[in-house]
């Protein structure tokens, strides 16, 4: 376990699960839930988001239903890894919304980015005219996800 991990107890594991697949429980169902009352339920819930074991809060939507139903994962190799090559990679990289994830990666690649676009036509636009034009590019290597067999879920706590 990492130095600054918080430690997690069952409640707190029951807790982060049944948010992971209901966000906007209210507390009282949410301490119900977990077997606690509403009070130390929303402190324990508090504390999990200062100690930042809950990051964020958010919807999960379904790309194909909001017309982005290409999805694309892109290898990308950086001609140079001196600084202002990377921090003017990753800051046009940052300001474009096609991408929905990016990782820097230990390999052969840079950088692992997950992109979505409207159909083909859209991806190549953002491929030739953005991804490629972004400083210190060398290469990029580009897959398409055919069905999503197991799409992002909950971490497993």
């Amino acid at each position: 376990m990492a130095k600054d991990t918080p430690v997690l107890d069952g409640t707190d594991r029951r807790i982060l699960r049944a948010l992971q697949r209901d966000g906007r429980l209210p507390v009282v169902a949410l301490a119900e839930r977990v077997g606690l009352s509403p009070t130390p339920c929303q402190r324990r819930v508090r504390r999990l988001e200062e100690e930042g074991v809950i990051a964020r809060y958010a919807a999960v939507l379904d790309p194909g239903r909001v017309g982005l139903p290409l999805q694309a994962f892109v290898m990308v190799a950086l001609s140079s890894h001196a600084e202002e090559v990377v921090e003017g990679f990753q800051k046009a990289l940052s300001a474009r919304p096609e991408v929905l994830a990016a990782y820097a990666m230990s390999g052969e690649m840079d950088y692992l980015l997950h992109v979505l676009a409207a159909d083909f036509e859209a991806y190549a636009e953002f491929s030739m005219r953005a991804l490629l034009r972004m400083p210190g590019v060398k290469e990029t290597r580009s897959s398409f996800v055919l069905t999503a067999l197991k799409p992002p879920g909950e971490v497993p706590v």
